[in-house]
């Protein structure tokens, strides 16, 4: 680790993978339900685990991706971090306000909002918390050295606070309220945060590859350039059904049909980066989750995405399993397993250690992907089942659903199955290290 303030990190990582935890656990409730209906009905309704669940998902995401930056940034703009005291009041801003809502949604108090029930403070709290770290990174860049990595880094992370905007924004007309909404869920996630995955992408092929730096910045545009040009209108993909005009169907089944590019094109960048580098990089579980990154969300993003996303096809599925089954491989490939793979690389340069621990980290991989996997192939099936039952046959909802019972057991299986690849992944990162040697100091450091 070259520059001090990158151990900023560290508390941003610890803060990030606890939420992981708790969001584990929220899930695992939820699958609970769908098995055992009565499940803790009196103590906590399904509608509140399933809301902490997906709530918990993109406040430690985005917790993760502001430990990400302040750790690559020193190394990109070669300069300490402008204000560490700043970024760790930023966390504890936004962990408190994130904490502050899911421990209100316990009682009922929250915004209604699919995926934005914040009440209106907390979402003051959390933009606060975000210029403040807008704020120190960009001043970090502006008295160092700017590159493509960083430059890129920094427009997605100030197009997602940008986006985040529109969360105050509440029409009375339901039609108008679902439009906008998808501006903050759709643009993020399938726009300016594929902006946040691909330089830190690049960043760890950099590091890992020994490629020469011009040359994945050059993928890192075209990348960008892709993203961009197909998100924006891919958009439109969830305008079908809301009353819009009727040129959105087209629009929309053209531009998200070319959604599927950009991730095509981040796993060739990836393994075309890997054969030409240096494979023999110390952090083989780092590496891994790098190239299980690009993997993961390519299928999970663009392969089921795509699935559903023509619009006379999302006629039938919309709002099925299928769904379900699309959202959590795309989440998991795309950001979370970006998440654990820079924090696999980090924690051993924060720890000055040789990476450690690689095989329980490299089996916590194989586990959670095998148990997301899985879940995924059932909510596949599950969904396929509710389309033709439900909206081909026309059989009413609760008669469906009890004929899906074995795929939730199945889901249920599979979501235990990942929460025994987080308790290995945590324990590997954060547990202590064996037979490795102190101090360490990467190659790249020594003179």
């Amino acid at each position: 680790m070259k520059y001090e303030t990158q151990k900023v990190a560290l508390p941003f990582f610890a803060v990030a993978m606890a939420l992981f935890a708790l969001q584990i656990v929220f899930g695992t409730l939820a699958a609970t339900v769908y098995v055992m209906p009565e499940f803790l009905s009196e103590a906590m309704p399904f509608h509140i685990m399933r809301m902490s669940h997906t709530n918990l998902l993109l406040v430690w995401l985005l917790i993760g991706f502001f430990g990400c930056t302040y750790f690559l940034l020193p190394e990109e703009a070669e300069t300490e971090i402008y204000s560490p005291k700043l970024a760790y009041w930023q966390l504890a801003i936004f962990a408190g306000a994130g904490a502050a809502a899911v421990i209100g949604y316990q009682f009922e108090i929250h915004g209604g909002r699919h995926y934005l029930e914040q009440p209106v403070y907390v979402k003051v709290l959390l933009t606060i918390s975000f210029l403040m770290f807008l704020f120190n990174g960009t001043m970090t860049v502006i008295k160092g050295r700017r590159t493509s990595v960083s430059t890129v880094l920094l427009l997605g992370l100030w197009l997602a606070a940008i986006f985040w905007l529109f969360s105050f924004y509440t029409p009375d007309n339901l039609a108008q309220d679902k439009l906008w909404w998808w501006w903050i869920v759709h643009v993020w996630v399938e726009g300016v945060w594929e902006l946040i995955m691909a330089s830190i992408l690049a960043y760890l092929l950099i590091k890992m590859t020994g490629v020469d730096r011009e040359i994945i910045e050059k993928w890192l545009y075209v990348i960008v350039g892709l993203v961009l040009f197909s998100g924006l209108l891919g958009t439109g993909h969830h305008y079908y059904w809301l009353g819009t005009p009727g040129y959105w169907q087209p629009i929309g089944s053209i531009f998200s049909t070319m959604e599927v590019i950009p991730f095509f094109a981040m796993v060739i960048f990836a393994f075309t980066m890997f054969w030409r580098g240096n494979r023999n990089h110390p952090n083989k579980a780092a590496m891994l989750w790098t190239l299980g990154c690009a993997v993961v969300s390519f299928f999970g993003a663009g392969v089921w995405g795509f699935m559903h996303t023509l619009h006379w096809i999302n006629y039938y599925t919309h709002g099925t399993q299928i769904t379900a089954a699309h959202g959590h491989l795309a989440f998991f490939g795309a950001y979370v397993m970006l998440n654990l793979a820079i924090i696999t690389y980090a924690m051993p340069q924060i720890r000055r250690l040789q990476p450690y621990n690689q095989v329980l980290n490299m089996w916590s991989f194989w586990i959670m992907v095998g148990g997301m996997c899985f879940m995924t192939f059932t909510l596949t099936f599950a969904g396929v089942v509710q389309t033709h039952m439900q909206r081909v046959l026309g059989e009413d909802f609760m008669t469906v659903q009890g004929q899906l019972d074995i795929f939730y057991m199945m889901r249920l299986g599979s979501g235990s199955v990942v929460a025994i690849g987080v308790v290995l992944f945590l324990i590997s990162v954060f547990g202590p290290a064996r037979e490795q040697i102190p101090n360490y100091v990467p190659e790249s450091e020594k003179e």
